[in-house]
């Protein structure tokens, strides 16, 4: 198969899937979600993710139908039906099919969706370009939700300026980005946003801590501004396709480059961490 998608069980290639008209998330978006990469057939931070995607359910109030394991080896079965070992691993869930309304149907089994599709990581090492706008979105930014208009938007306004990636901040406070963290080094140490309702801790937020503390850079989990990014020695962005990408521009003018040996061991750092993983 070049492409897979499963639906309750259902499994086809992609184009050729459907899905009922009264699944929740038609007409609320009433579901979350969780994305990752394999390698060679293997899904890099697997675990993390499905535990990721089952923390978000619990704070929506879905129960999936079925644990944490049992979704691991789901998906490390259906990795291997493609014909390319490097896929794009997507997992969702909705609270369910039934009527229109906004209160939880009392019946209703929660819906699991994955697709699969060949895909690789973006290029570590490749300089990013970016833009900032006002984040307008709500307050459980922490959920990985479907409901993704206001970053849609932004990625569409970076789209149109023909850059990167968007730069949420409120009242002048970075939060993250349209799709991805981003964290910024000023004077050797590691400021990143606290993971609190303002931003989706993402698994590459993590790992960039973790490959810090592992190098001894020290890291802080507290608000910065645009004023204090554009002053940063380097600004990184992280997500499941961006292991540790440098910003070098936003709004149209240089930024970060001011210590690109720190930079580069971080990014080989986790580099070698995502091969040695995906392996085969």
């Amino acid at each position: 198969m070049k492409t897979l998608g499963y639906y309750n069980g259902k499994i086809d290639e992609i184009e050729k899937m459907s899905v009922p008209m009264l699944d929740r998330a038609c007409y609320f978006g009433d579901g979350v979600y969780d994305v990752t990469y394999s390698r060679n057939y293997r899904i890099y931070a697997l675990e993390e993710h499905v535990e990721r995607f089952f923390q978000s359910a619990a704070l929506l109030k879905i129960t999936l139908p079925c644990s944490v394991s049992e979704l691991c080896d789901l998906l490390s079965d259906l990795v291997k039906k493609l014909d390319d070992g490097e896929q794009w691993v997507y997992m969702q869930a909705t609270r369910g099919t039934a009527p229109r309304n906004h209160a939880f149907p009392k019946d209703a089994t929660a819906n699991l969706w994955i697709m699969l599709r060949p895909a690789k990581i973006k290029d570590t090492y490749r300089p990013m370009r970016c833009i900032s706008m006002p984040d307008t979105r709500f307050l459980h930014c922490n959920i990985k939700t479907l409901n993704l208009i206001p970053s849609v938007l932004a990625t569409q306004a970076a789209e149109e300026a023909g850059v990167d990636e968007c730069v949420l901040h409120r009242d002048g406070t970075v939060t993250e980005c349209a799709h991805s963290n981003i964290s910024i080094l000023k004077d050797g140490v590691l400021y990143t946003h606290p993971a609190n309702e303002l931003i989706l801790a993402g698994t590459g937020r993590a790992h960039l801590m973790l490959a810090c503390r592992e190098i001894g850079i020290p890291v802080k989990e507290i608000p910065y501004t645009l004023d204090q990014l554009r002053d940063a020695d380097e600004i990184f962005i992280t997500s499941a396709s961006a292991l540790c990408m440098c910003v070098t521009e936003l709004d149209g003018v240089p930024i970060g480059g001011k210590n690109a040996e720190t930079a580069r061991k971080l990014q080989d750092f986790l580099q070698k961490d995502f091969l040695e993983r995906t392996q085969a």
